[in-house]
């Protein structure tokens, strides 16, 4: 795999990334086909890194992950 994209997200509180994390954690487990998804935390900062062989493939991986992250987001605002 040689197509990477890494995202960092910086939250105000560890327990707000790890929020984050778990909210989406059922996403990076399912797996999208072609591509390896991490994802790691480190105090209040949250780390997406994703691998695909190919662009169109990272791209659509990359478009599905932030979505579910700001939506994750979004409702944790709500509530």
């Amino acid at each position: 795999m040689n197509k990477k994209a890494t995202f960092i997200f910086t939250f105000k509180s560890p327990h707000k990334a790890k929020l984050i994390a778990t909210a989406i954690s059922p996403e990076v487990k399912h797996k999208i086909p072609k591509t390896v998804v991490t994802l790691d935390i480190s105090k209040n900062i949250l780390s997406l890194n994703i691998e695909s062989n190919d662009v169109p493939t990272l791209r659509a991986a990359c478009n599905s992950y932030l979505r579910w992250i700001n939506t994750a987001i979004k409702v944790n605002h709500l509530v």
